[in-house]
């Protein structure tokens, strides 16, 4: 063999965002004038290179060139140790390449960012947020969340003390903000509050700053500001029907029931009693017809069979149109560069309108972009960064409504696909949409 490589190191430590170089000796112990090129291979061959690229030695002299290794500052290149090799081919043998290996050990660092969602919240007894924070470094980090004291009027709660985020992945903390009395009647008070979320590291390490968010919340009265008016003015009508009933109505139907009883309306009633009794007595044998008219069943007939009572008519009601709980979903790929991609979840079949109720979305890849849900061409319903979330759930109290013929779809636009921890990686961005509501006819 004519060609002789090293490395003067085996393993090399190098930092993320920085330049580490390794040299190489190059030897060559042939008869001719010789040209040789260098290839990195393996892991981080993405992010490094031989310099410089091609090297001419005569025949018994020797060469240095240096491996540059780049790895990039953030999550897509884990901290820990990589092999690699680097390929020495002669130009004119390329039999004869000869592959130096070692170890490069790229450096853990630690970078986090943080969210509160929403910035404020009102409501009379707590206001909800989340606390999104996304880890940006190469290595796993725990996240500790807490709240800066301050006012006592208020207090932040968190669900969970902690967070375990892997690199590249971002979590969500829930916290609730309690007032520290309740408030039945007044202005509502606004309450500022901070947060924070902490990494950890050894305790051979430098403390690293915490991220620190404002936020508000607005305390609002538990009973509205309309409510003594409107018993006041319930109060009022109350007392009014009352005093027009017993000054208008009362005397009136008194008057009426008097009026009513007149003589040719008595003679009429024992007329008909007598009818009812071929004997001139009455039904029940006491005495003549009419001396106890007044008592008499009045739910019978003159021929003694019981009377009839109105029933409704068929059509006298509606029934209401019955609705059929819906539910649907679609899984939509797009890959980088492409251009967006749509999906359809749902079509309104004709005579129908369905009212949507509840939405899903989910990017378990983690992958990076846009996502849009319409309800129909001119109806945009979500518009939402990939890289923002998981799993996403809204609901609607009012329901959005797509008429017959009307479609729920999802659109895609991929900018990066995620890297899920402990998968093979996916060569297109893959989202799902869930959707849930009711089916009524027109």
């Amino acid at each position: 063999m004519s060609l002789t490589a090293s490395l003067d190191e085996s393993s090399v430590a190098a930092a993320p965002g920085e330049e580490t170089a390794l040299p190489l000796q190059v030897l060559n112990s042939g008869r001719t004038v010789e040209e040789y090129r260098f290839e990195v291979v393996g892991a981080c061959a993405a992010w490094s290179a031989v310099e410089p690229s091609v090297l001419s030695l005569y025949p018994g002299d020797s060469g240095t060139v240096s491996l540059m290794l780049r790895p990039p500052r953030d999550s897509t290149v884990p901290a820990g140790e990589t092999p690699f090799g680097i390929r020495v081919v002669p130009t004119s043998e390329e039999s004869g390449t000869v592959v130096p290996e070692g170890r490069v050990t790229v450096l853990p660092f630690t970078e986090t960012t943080a969210e509160l969602v929403p910035r404020s919240s009102h409501g009379s007894r707590s206001g909800q947020h989340r606390l999104a924070v996304d880890n940006r470094g190469n290595t796993p980090v725990t996240v500790r969340l807490g709240a800066q004291p301050g006012t006592e009027l208020a207090r932040v709660d968190f669900a969970v003390p902690e967070l375990q985020i892997e690199p590249g992945r971002a979590e969500f903390g829930k916290l609730r903000v309690r007032p520290a009395k309740r408030m039945w009647r007044g202005t509502p008070v606004t309450h500022p509050f901070q947060v924070f979320a902490t990494p950890r590291v050894a305790e051979d390490q430098e403390p690293l700053e915490p991220v620190l968010l404002d936020g508000s919340y607005q305390q609002e009265p538990i009973l509205p500001r309309w409510l003594p008016r409107a018993l006041v003015v319930a109060a009022v009508v109350l007392i009014a029907l009352i005093g027009l009933w017993y000054a208008l109505l009362r005397p009136a139907v008194k008057s009426a029931a008097r009026e009513a009883v007149t003589p040719d309306a008595v003679r009429s009633a024992v007329e008909a009693d007598k009818s009812a009794s071929p004997d001139g007595q009455s039904p029940d044998g006491g005495g003549p017809a009419g001396a106890d008219s007044a008592g008499g069943d009045s739910a019978g007939s003159g021929d003694g069979t019981p009377g009839s009572s109105e029933s409704p008519s068929p059509g006298s009601s509606a029934e209401a149109p019955a609705t059929a709980p819906t539910s649907a979903q679609v899984r939509v790929n797009d890959a980088v560069g492409g251009g967006a991609n749509t999906g359809t979840a749902l079509r309104v079949p004709a005579g129908q309108t369905f009212e949507l109720t509840d939405i899903v979305v989910q990017n378990p890849q983690g992958d990076a972009g846009t996502v849009v849900v319409s309800a129909g061409p001119e109806t945009r319903v979500l518009s939402l960064g990939l890289e923002n979330f998981r799993d996403s759930d809204y609901h609607f109290v009012t329901p959005i409504l797509v008429p017959a013929g009307g479609t729920v779809t999802m659109t895609i636009d991929c900018r990066r696909v995620g890297r899920p921890v402990g998968a093979p990686a996916p060569s297109r961005c893959t989202e799902s949409l869930f959707l849930g509501g009711n089916m009524r006819p027109e």
